[in-house]
């Protein structure tokens, strides 16, 4: 059944949302040059499916579906459920008794006091304090479990590697390990967990928010966690890489469940206020700069020890030294997308669009980008340069929609 929120959902919005995403999708194989692609375990599943697959991040991968295009499985997903196949991000694990003090010289996050089966959203720093990825990073008995990236996977592992062989040369006990036998897919919206059970057998409403567990799916040993990129409750589940396409299958037996490819994602991401790297972040910006202060715990501003940590910690302690904030915008007229220059009032560039799109759900364009420190503030009005046209914007709250995590 289509969603309630499709038949008022104008020819218009869809063809604004689909036109640019397939473009952009199509062009990320640029960087790549002549270089094979790869494919998931999955990559059959999704021709079958009528997935329309193209070249991301060194991999072929559905930008959406014959049954359901790029909207249709947007508002699904808010509605109901649907399956993002990840397995193109990069899966590690740190051991070794010195695996949270050797971690916490790159991430800002404080593994020391995150017990086990806690997870957090976290950054690789650099030395002048900008962002290199984003990750998720899961407290195991014996190990950290961390997923980053898949467009920066080689820039990360040679980062990690540097730094391990210098603490491993100084004495230290901690090795890296990539996960490369197990798939990764999410499941996203409010019938997620339903379905999740029907595989699990048991019911997952003690399973908080930002926490992993091992489980049987289905039989199968897997890890999941209760995380996403959607703003909806959902899971991510690894999976050996043998079972990937059994597994979703069977959760594709549930009614409520569709599959779902990358335009989907971005746009739900973006409603969600979720930053996509090497657009909304990247190595040049803090993560004061793009709003992400909330990841670096008290423990961490007080003691530092990560890359970059003193101009981090310095545009803590002074917020006249920040030179820019990211912000989220609605736009009046066409979307504002990537490069789009951002105005004041009286015409003067003080920033750029990183992403922008249609919302689904709002109806309205949204866009996220990078202001003047001073002229962030929410409700101040601005314009945006669209194809050489000055359009009325003004700063909003994030996340666009409302998150739907479980609590």
């Amino acid at each position: 059944m289509l969603s309630r929120f499709q038949t008022r959902a104008s020819t218009s919005l869809a063809s604004m949302a689909t036109r640019p995403a397939s473009k952009r999708f199509y062009a990320a194989a640029a960087a790549a040059g002549e270089e094979k692609l790869k494919k998931t375990a999955l990559y059959d599943y999704h021709v079958q499916q009528g997935g329309k697959m193209v070249p991301f991040a060194g991999y072929y991968m559905p930008v959406q579906y014959k049954n359901m295009g790029m909207l249709a499985s947007h508002l699904h997903t808010r509605e109901k459920a649907s399956i993002f196949d990840v397995s193109h991000m990069l899966q590690t694990r740190v051991v070794g008794n010195d695996r949270k003090k050797f971690f916490e010289t790159l991430v800002v996050a404080d593994l020391h006091e995150m017990p086990v089966g806690q997870g957090s959203l976290s950054v690789f720093t650099n030395e002048q304090g900008g962002i290199i990825d984003d990750t998720i990073i899961m407290q195991q008995d014996k190990c950290l479990y961390v997923v980053s990236n898949a467009a920066c996977a080689d820039k990360d592992l040679a980062h990690i590697r540097k730094h391990l062989a210098d603490f491993q040369n100084k004495g230290g006990d901690v090795d890296l390990q990539i996960i490369d036998d197990h798939s990764l897919i999410a499941i996203q919206g409010p019938s997620a967990a339903a379905a999740l059970e029907q595989l699990v057998g048991k019911s997952l409403n003690d399973f908080g928010f930002m926490n992993g567990r091992f489980m049987d799916v289905a039989g199968i040993p897997c890890h999941i966690a209760r995380s996403g990129y959607t703003g909806e409750d959902g899971f991510e589940l690894s999976i050996p890489t043998s079972e990937a396409v059994s597994i979703t299958q069977k959760l594709m037996a549930n009614p409520d469940v569709e599959l779902a490819g990358l335009g989907a994602r971005d746009s739900l991401r973006l409603e969600a206020g979720l930053c996509l790297y090497g657009n909304d972040l990247d190595h040049t910006t803090t993560p004061i700069e793009a709003g992400l202060t909330w990841t670096i715990p008290k423990s961490r501003r007080e003691t530092g020890g990560f890359l970059g940590a003193e101009k981090i910690l310095s545009q803590i302690k002074d917020k006249k030294s920040i030179q820019r904030r990211r912000v989220g915008l609605i736009v009046n007229g066409a979307p504002a997308r990537e490069g789009a220059e951002i105005l004041d009032k009286e015409g003067q560039v003080i920033g750029k669009i990183t992403s922008g799109c249609p919302s689904p759900c709002l109806k309205k364009n949204i866009a996220m980008g990078y202001v003047k420190s001073g002229q962030h503030k929410r409700g101040t009005e601005l314009s945006v340069k669209v194809r050489n046209k000055i359009q009325d914007a003004v700063i909003t709250k994030m996340p666009f929609v409302e998150a739907n995590y479980h609590k």
